[in-house]
Protein backbone atom coordinates (compact mmCIF):
# COMPACT_ATOMS: atom_id res chain seq x y z
CA UNK A 1 0.00 0.00 0.00
CA UNK A 2 1.70 3.46 -1.00
CA UNK A 3 -1.06 5.33 1.29
CA UNK A 4 -0.06 7.17 4.53
CA UNK A 5 -1.83 5.84 7.49
CA UNK A 6 -3.18 9.29 7.77
CA UNK A 7 -5.67 8.91 4.59
CA UNK A 8 -5.84 4.71 4.62
CA UNK A 9 -7.34 4.87 8.52
CA UNK A 10 -9.41 7.23 9.09
CA UNK A 11 -9.04 6.94 13.11
CA UNK A 12 -5.35 7.73 12.90
CA UNK A 13 -4.05 10.74 15.09
CA UNK A 14 -3.63 13.63 12.81
CA UNK A 15 -0.74 16.07 14.14
CA UNK A 16 -1.67 19.56 13.94
CA UNK A 17 0.92 21.97 13.82
CA UNK A 18 1.18 25.39 16.12
CA UNK A 19 2.84 28.41 16.09
CA UNK A 20 3.68 30.67 19.09
CA UNK A 21 1.12 32.51 18.36
CA UNK A 22 -1.62 30.00 18.67
CA UNK A 23 -0.15 29.75 22.63
CA UNK A 24 -1.85 28.49 24.87
CA UNK A 25 -2.83 25.44 23.36
CA UNK A 26 -6.37 24.01 24.71
CA UNK A 27 -7.48 20.94 22.88
CA UNK A 28 -10.16 21.13 20.97
CA UNK A 29 -9.08 24.08 19.25
CA UNK A 30 -11.65 26.84 18.00
CA UNK A 31 -11.78 25.81 14.85
CA UNK A 32 -12.50 22.56 15.50
CA UNK A 33 -16.30 20.97 16.18
CA UNK A 34 -17.78 21.72 19.50
CA UNK A 35 -21.04 19.08 18.88
CA UNK A 36 -19.01 16.47 20.42
CA UNK A 37 -15.78 17.99 21.50
CA UNK A 38 -14.60 16.70 24.88
CA UNK A 39 -13.86 18.67 27.69
CA UNK A 40 -11.55 22.13 27.21
CA UNK A 41 -7.76 20.74 28.60
CA UNK A 42 -4.79 22.79 27.85
CA UNK A 43 -1.72 20.77 26.50
CA UNK A 44 1.87 22.36 28.07
CA UNK A 45 3.63 22.23 24.74
CA UNK A 46 6.73 23.95 25.51
CA UNK A 47 7.34 22.01 28.46
CA UNK A 48 6.99 18.77 26.86
CA UNK A 49 10.11 19.47 24.05
CA UNK A 50 7.06 21.26 21.12
CA UNK A 51 4.98 17.94 21.25
CA UNK A 52 2.49 16.60 23.25
CA UNK A 53 -0.70 14.81 22.86
CA UNK A 54 -4.65 15.24 24.10
CA UNK A 55 -5.13 12.92 26.83
CA UNK A 56 -9.00 12.97 25.80
CA UNK A 57 -8.42 12.57 22.30
CA UNK A 58 -5.37 11.49 21.12
CA UNK A 59 -4.76 14.49 19.05
CA UNK A 60 -1.34 15.37 18.46
CA UNK A 61 0.11 18.81 18.46
CA UNK A 62 3.83 20.14 16.84
CA UNK A 63 4.97 23.32 17.88
CA UNK A 64 6.65 24.51 14.71
CA UNK A 65 8.69 27.67 15.14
Amino acid sequence: MSESNATSNPQAPRVHEVRRADLPLSCPMPEMALWNAHPRVYLPIEADGGEVSCPYCGAQYKLID
